[in-house]
């Protein structure tokens, strides 16, 4: 469980899938399709590969110096968690993002979040929630020097803290999966909705009340679960002002 709870918190910090070999890491410590991979992410969400981007599985191939056999193999694999299309005849993209696949994502994280919170309530201590409200204090001194990206990197580190102690490691596994998804797909919500940060920090520090005061799993689920879904409700009115979710 220890080492689940690591892989969050480092893919909280870096956007990272936990246990996620770099491109950088030798091949001894990953085979190739995985080295090609890691390499192809650390490019789609640094957005030097954008959308649309044409894969070309030789010049990959090349510049990491292995043949074209585990390049494709990884492509294969990005194809399949949706990142990349292919076209007969035409090859390898960079898949366009719509705003489904981060509405998706963010569905999904509100009820992995929800659980894993609930779940590690009753284990987190008092020294833990001391971390949990420091991490917060932080969030609320970025708002005077906003930076979306250093915001949403110490919002993970607040979640991760409160639901560390999950006894359920797949859970967690779950959750930093869907945190890597969504850090391909949005660099940060933050930087369409800035104002929904000051009131991310307030309804922090209402799950930290709820957690202290011993208030049933379901109430801290819940709490926990719209938390994450008003963000997802933050952005949508002001990309889709329109629709009604």
């Amino acid at each position: 469980m220890a080492g689940a709870v690591r892989g969050v918190a480092g893919a909280a910090m870096t956007g990272g899938l936990a246990g996620q070999p770099t491109a950088e890491q030798p091949t001894t410590a990953a085979s190739k399709s995985e080295r090609a991979y890691a390499w192809l992410v650390e490019r789609i969400a640094r957005r030097e590969y954008a959308p649309g981007y044409r894969l070309v599985l030789a010049t990959i191939a090349a510049e990491l110096d292995m043949s074209v056999v585990p390049v494709r193999e990884a492509i294969r694999r990005l194809e399949a968690e949706g990142l990349v299309t292919f076209e007969r005849n035409v090859g390898a993209h960079v898949a366009m993002i719509d705003d489904s696949q981060y509405r998706q994502s963010m569905e999904t994280l509100a009820v992995l979040e929800g659980a894993a919170t609930a779940l590690a309530a009753r284990r987190l201590t008092p020294a833990d929630l001391r971390r949990a409200r420091e991490v917060n204090r932080r969030l609320v001194e970025s708002l005077d020097d906003f930076d979306p990206h250093t915001f949403t990197a110490l919002n993970q580190e607040f979640h991760a803290v409160l639901f560390a102690p999950c006894p359920n490691p797949r859970l967690l596994e779950l959750v930093s999966a869907e945190w890597a998804r969504l850090g391909r797909l949005r660099d940060s919500t933050f930087a369409f909705v800035p104002g929904r940060a000051q009131e991310s920090v307030r309804e922090h520090e209402g799950i930290v009340g709820l957690i202290e005061a011993g208030a049933p799993l379901a109430d801290i689920e819940e709490a926990a679960r719209e938390h994450r879904s008003a963000t997802l409700t933050a952005y949508l009115h002001h990309e889709h002002p329109g629709e009604q979710r």
